[in-house]
């Protein structure tokens, strides 16, 4: 790995953290948190309807 994408790497890691810093602090937070358990829900709930759509008899093509 060459020393520019170690660098930006660690500036895009070291940003990501900046950003979920400023979002978890202040007023923001409780917006943040519902926006996340939201998120969350809706992917729950998808990946259940994926995994429920058993069938008897596998489909030979």
């Amino acid at each position: 790995m060459t020393t520019t994408r170690k660098i930006v790497l660690g500036v895009g890691l070291a940003g990501g953290a900046l950003l979920a810093t400023w979002l978890l602090t202040g007023d923001r937070k409780k917006k943040t948190t519902a926006l996340l358990t939201r998120g969350a829900q809706s992917l729950q709930k998808t990946l259940k309807k994926e995994t429920s759509s058993d069938e008897s008899e596998p489909l030979y093509v």
